[in-house]
């Protein structure tokens, strides 16, 4: 009896590492497979949540690559104003359309199509006024020159500045009303802030 219980032991401590080892080979295949795909995990740098628009700041990054150093970080510059100028825009025409709708204007085109205009004027000043919050350079294995940018407009400066570019014109004066353009403008910074999903 002693044989035929060593016997079953032996056969169920064979069987659990037979079980440990054929588990152990499965996992390895896995990891075969993802190697096998060629992926490599990389970090972008300036980016991710802490540098994107919020309902407090309009935000845009980029990458610029160049042989010469300070032609990369122009590149990074120059795409990352493009980008933070088309996203202001596209930000104010939600905030205008909204604006005029809610306000039952005459020429209700017509006066969005001034609104647009003055805020692309105003957007355009701003521009020059954007704060860098994070700047990055590396150099690839072939000598180029990779500026990684990000940058910010605080949305309550264009706010002000809107603000006073649209009561001093004489065709929307008498129909702006300040505190509603900027409860709508709030409204949509937070409807930006809520799309993020961080």
């Amino acid at each position: 009896m002693k044989t035929s219980t060593d016997f079953k032991s032996i056969f169920m401590l064979f069987s659990i590492v037979v079980f440990i080892v054929l588990g152990g080979c499965k996992s390895k295949e896995k990891v075969t497979k993802i190697e096998d795909q060629g992926e490599t995990l990389i970090e972008v740098y300036c980016s991710g949540p802490d540098f994107q628009s919020n309902n407090e700041y309009f935000r845009a990054n980029q990458v610029g690559e160049s042989l010469d150093q300070a032609t990369a970080k122009k590149k990074a510059q120059s795409n990352a104003r493009a980008d933070l100028a088309q996203a202001i825009e596209t930000q104010m025409k939600i905030v205008i359309d909204n604006y005029v709708n809610s306000r039952e204007m005459n020429n209700t085109e017509e006066v969005a199509e001034r609104f647009e205009s003055l805020s692309r004027e105003v957007v355009d000043q701003r521009l020059t006024g954007i704060k860098t919050i994070c700047e990055k350079t590396t150099k690839t294995r072939d000598n180029k020159y990779k500026t990684y940018i990000a940058i910010e407009l605080a949305g309550d400066e264009l706010m002000s500045a809107l603000n006073a570019r649209l009561s001093n014109d004489a065709k929307l004066k008498i129909d702006y009303d300040y505190e509603q353009f900027k409860k709508t403008f709030e409204e949509e910074m937070d409807k930006l802030e809520k799309q993020r999903g961080y």
